[in-house]
């Protein structure tokens, strides 16, 4: 099995990749997208799940997507015309990094992808080349909530703390204008249904060559989750505004 397989699997029952229920998506999405006409952009999309959300909700809303994963995508085109929102959603497969497009948008998120970008800081500075005037970016990404042992930064990477992370962000030019800090209840039914979608596959599917892999793979991630980062690592969602982008006070 392949990474992309492993992901497809253990997402099934969380198709937010992301420690978000449904209540916080649909928030973040209302303050991102507040007038409902605009034109968002997802820098890997994945399945696209944020933008079939935002599409099936709101009519006159456009939407595009980018993503490495031709099978991923293929999932999302499936699902805009099980909603009837495919002609209002433009998908690519290609590299998120060398995206570029003859109109800007309204909205630009990416959620859980800042490792394609290399961090979160060119996550943003990839989001700013593609922002309209006025814009908003929706960025998720994770941040340590208690110092970290060693093997907890090597399993998930050096993230700063929540301040940190948000002084980085405005230093940036960036102004936070709504935030979602996933609660426990959010990381917990995350990681739960991350290693029990693919254990449960593993189970049912016994005869299947990959099923001894994916178990071991699940098995692998709970204790690395409930040992490891379960008590130090979190997940903040920020909706953001160029500082500079903003009118003069009269």
């Amino acid at each position: 099995m392949n990474h992309e397989q492993i992901s497809r699997l253990a997402h099934a029952g969380h198709p937010i990749a992301a420690p978000l229920d449904d209540d916080s998506v649909r928030r973040l999405l209302e303050h991102g997208i507040p007038r409902g006409d605009e034109r968002v952009l997802d820098l890997g999309c994945g399945g696209g799940e944020w933008l079939l959300r935002a599409l099936a909700t709101r009519p006159h809303l456009w939407g595009e997507g980018v993503d490495i994963s031709e099978v991923s995508l293929t999932r999302a085109r499936d699902a805009a015309s099980t909603l009837a929102v495919e002609e209002r959603l433009v998908l690519h497969h290609q590299d998120a990094m060398d995206f570029s497009s003859a109109h800007s948008f309204d909205l630009v998120l990416s959620v859980g992808a800042a490792h394609a970008f290399g961090g979160l800081l060119p996550t943003l500075a990839a989001a700013r080349k593609h922002l309209a005037p006025g814009g908003r970016v929706l960025i998720g990404d994770g941040f340590w909530e208690r110092e970290p042992s060693p093997a907890a930064v090597e399993m998930l990477g050096d993230f700063a703390d929540l301040p940190t992370t948000v002084d980085r962000v405005v230093a940036d030019g960036w102004t936070p204008v709504y935030g979602h800090v996933s609660t426990r209840q959010e990381l917990d039914d995350y990681e739960w249904a991350w290693t029990g979608s693919l254990a449960s596959w593993a189970l049912d599917h016994p005869a299947d060559p990959d099923s001894p892999q994916g178990l071991a793979v699940a098995t692998t991630h709970r204790s690395e989750w409930l040992r490891g980062y379960r008590d130090s690592w979190g997940f903040v969602c920020l909706v953001l505004r160029q500082t500079s982008d903003q009118p003069a006070v009269r």
